[in-house]
């Protein structure tokens, strides 16, 4: 084994910069990207990887960052590909982060400055009594801080300046993927992968230091439609059926202590209501079903429609309509014809100093469906902690560990090749 590179980082400077760039991803919206400003992150994105020697970076109508390091060995190396979002989550508000860098941290609770509400319990964040010693970074508890995923944009981002001033460390052809909507589903929507001309990839979207995730949730949507009778209220004894009263029954008469999110962790999958929009005559529910197993998909789905029509015998003159989509698929399927991909990255993390662990995802990234639309491609860690929420956190250790193990992972294709 080549001996191990002495590592000096921008990793903090860079990911303090980037939160402050306000980059929320929109649902409503039927745009790509769903909101312009992810592309003013793009831009920046885009100037400092030229900067640091990725003279080809750009971004593309769509808000898509491309870029390439060019291999610097004579060897013939599969294309790997590093890649993380831009957005964040739709969730909690993303304008006018703070960010807060608490130096050495001892232990206990965080109280955050901007809203004394907001605290970040030791007891509540277990991964907290792993931190003693280093330095933690939380907005100021108004906003969210965006370490999902501009960790992973700040990490690629110096593993790649490193690269490019430590030409004694071989590699392949590297490729940088930043995408826009990935939390609203959408990150790889439009991602040109001819373009991009990748044989495997990497999210580093991961959370704790060490995590190597080669399997997510698979999932669907489903959205029911209740078409009720409408009546005047003064003459509708006998003539009515209230369509938000029958959504309402429908969503009381789910399971109480199984198959919801709040009741199920480890592998159980859950069938979850997000969205309600009711009228008298009509009203429409949206869930998202989710499950390790394509079985445990449809016994929810076919759970989902007992319980319709289980309400609906008692409202015999309306209807409804179950429509279920596809969304992402458990990318473990195509990575277990690809060992390597996962192997190289379990011994890049040793190599990071640190212990692999493998893990399944209770969610997705974009590596679910770019491992279904031919590129490979599990999730490495990149450090973020409570993600979606004003509590969010991420150690500046776990970045810079987070480089080691992106800089170690592509000397290890060249190595191996």
């Amino acid at each position: 084994m080549p001996q191990a590179p002495v590592f000096d980082y921008t990793v903090t400077e860079r990911f303090l910069r980037y939160v402050t760039v306000d980059t929320q991803s929109d649902p409503a919206s039927p745009t790509c990207p769903s909101t312009e400003k992810q592309k003013d992150l793009g831009r920046l994105l885009v100037s400092e990887l030229r900067d640091i020697g990725l003279g080809d970076a750009d971004i593309d109508a769509n808000g898509y960052v491309y870029a390439t390091l060019a291999a610097n060995t004579a060897k013939t190396v599969p294309v790997i590909c590093f890649c993380s979002h831009m957005d964040t989550s739709p969730d909690c508000s993303g304008t006018n982060v703070k960010p807060r860098v608490w130096r050495n941290y001892q232990g206990g609770d965080i109280a955050l400055p901007g809203d004394p509400a907001q605290i970040i319990r030791a007891a509540e964040h277990p991964a907290l009594a792993t931190q003693i010693g280093n330095d933690i970074v939380t907005s100021d508890g108004t906003t969210l801080l965006g370490a999902d995923n501009k960790a992973g944009l700040a990490e690629i981002v110096d593993a790649m300046r490193f690269l490019v001033q430590h030409p004694e460390i071989r590699h392949g052809a590297i490729k940088v993927l930043f995408t826009p909507d990935e939390e609203i589903g959408r990150g790889v929507d439009k991602a040109d992968l001819k373009r991009l001309a990748a044989d495997f990839a990497y999210t580093i979207d991961g959370e704790s230091a060490g995590h190597i995730e080669d399997e997510t949730f698979s999932a669907d949507s489903a959205t029911v439609t209740i078409d009720g009778v409408s009546a005047h209220p003064g003459f509708a004894k006998g003539a009515m059926e209230n369509a938000i009263k029958i959504a309402a029954r429908i969503i009381d008469a789910l399971p109480k202590d199984t198959s919801s999110p709040e009741t199920t962790d480890g592998r159980d999958g859950f069938l979850h209501p997000h969205g309600l929009s009711a009228q008298l005559g009509q009203a429409t529910l949206h869930f998202i079903v989710r499950d390790f197993s394509e079985a445990g998909l449809s016994d929810k789905a076919a759970l989902l429609e007992r319980t319709i029509k289980n309400v609906m015998r008692d409202y015999p003159r309306s209807t409804y309509r179950l429509d279920i989509k596809p969304q992402y698929r458990n990318m473990k399927e195509v990575l277990e014809r690809h060992p390597q991909v996962v192997d190289n990255a379990m011994e890049a993390v040793r190599r990071a100093g640190l212990t692999p662990v493998k893990s399944s995802i209770r969610g997705g990234t974009d590596g679910s469906r770019l491992s279904f639309m031919g590129l490979p491609c599990p999730n490495i860690f990149a450090g973020e902690h409570a993600f979606h929420s004003r509590l969010e956190w991420v150690s500046v250790q776990d970045m810079q560990a987070a480089v080691r193990t992106i800089v170690h992972l592509a000397a290890l294709w060249e190595e191996r090749a």
